[in-house]
């Protein structure tokens, strides 16, 4: 799945209006609104420290909020255990016997909480363990634990699926196949809540965002109408390579936001229009006898939106 996947929401999984935390003079949580659809495979973005954790374990039951409303499946975030039996969720380290091994972990999870232990071979196979079920949880690469923790929040076939930086501290291998599994996760029904600060994993796989600073709120919708039409702004590169610096000082004396990236000047068109400043560039160079090989747009990321954002105070 992947941001431009299409999905027709229909009712609301999760919704808070005016939710915070304090803890005595720090506020880790601030007066935040969240609706969340159905359906969706729903980034929660934000950089360390700003929140992500906390709200989860608020709508976990885990902490309790110092202010604000909010439910989950039509249930009072008051009373977590109306709705929790229909959450899974993998919040910081899965906690797992290390002596034993993966399925017997499993299975003792389940046992626990009531739910059907022969689903665990399929969980398994899910998450890409079947081949590893029966060996010790300490042989587990960090990779395998992590999709050990989604398998067990995966137990009892939950409608929402809560995961906090399910691919922290990977290997680029293991973060790839980490998006691959969540991308899978989402079905016409499941609802996927997944936290990270790496913009561009969730750039891929997610197709609704809630972005967040500080605790609070700059934008939730779908991924497509946040970068759909965007340019972050152009490419350029002249013939010579003994002109890429002096057009790098033309281009900053005449007013605009240059970047060196890769060889090449990247020109930030920063709200304006892209044709504009296209021309200028343009201009520029040829009145200064340079050949440019390369004028061209450059798509908006995910994370380029996300810190205009922060920089320009939206909310």
């Amino acid at each position: 799945m992947t941001a431009t996947a299409t999905r027709t929401p229909t009712t609301t999984a999760l919704a808070v209006t005016g939710l915070s935390k304090r803890y005595g003079s720090r506020t880790a949580v601030d007066d935040l609104d969240i609706e969340l659809p159905a359906g969706v495979v729903a980034g929660f973005v934000g950089p360390n420290g700003a929140g992500k954790t906390t709200t989860m374990a608020m709508l976990l039951g885990l902490v309790r909020p110092t202010a604000g409303t909010g439910t989950v499946f039509g249930a009072s975030i008051a009373d977590p255990a109306a709705y929790l039996p229909r959450v899974g969720a993998l919040i910081e380290t899965p906690a797992f016997y290390p002596s034993l091994s993966g399925a017997e972990n499993l299975r003792m999870f389940a046992t626990v909480a009531g739910h059907d232990t022969s689903e665990i071979p399929t969980l398994l196979d899910q998450v890409g363990l079947g081949g590893r079920g029966d060996d010790r949880y300490r042989s587990y690469s960090l990779g395998m634990k992590q999709r050990l923790g989604i398998a067990a929040a995966l137990l009892g076939d939950p409608d929402l699926l809560i995961l906090d930086e399910p691919a922290n501290g990977l290997d680029p291998r293991g973060v790839r196949e980490m998006r691959s599994l969540i991308g899978g996760l989402a079905d016409h029904r499941r609802t996927v809540l997944v936290s990270s600060h790496d913009l561009s994993e969730l750039e891929q796989v997610c197709d609704w965002l809630v972005l967040i600073d500080a605790g609070r709120s700059l934008y939730q919708g779908p991924t497509r109408d946040l970068l759909d039409g965007a340019t972050a702004g152009l490419a350029v590169m002249t013939e010579r390579p003994d002109d890429h610096l002096a057009l790098f000082d033309l281009l900053v004396t005449g007013g605009h936001a240059v970047e060196p990236e890769d060889g090449r000047l990247v020109v930030r068109a920063d709200g304006s229009d892209i044709a504009e400043v296209a021309a200028a560039v343009n201009r520029t160079a040829f009145a200064a006898g340079m050949v440019l090989v390369e004028l061209s747009p450059q798509r908006t990321t995910l994370e380029d939106r996300y810190l205009s954002m922060v920089d320009g105070g939206t909310r």
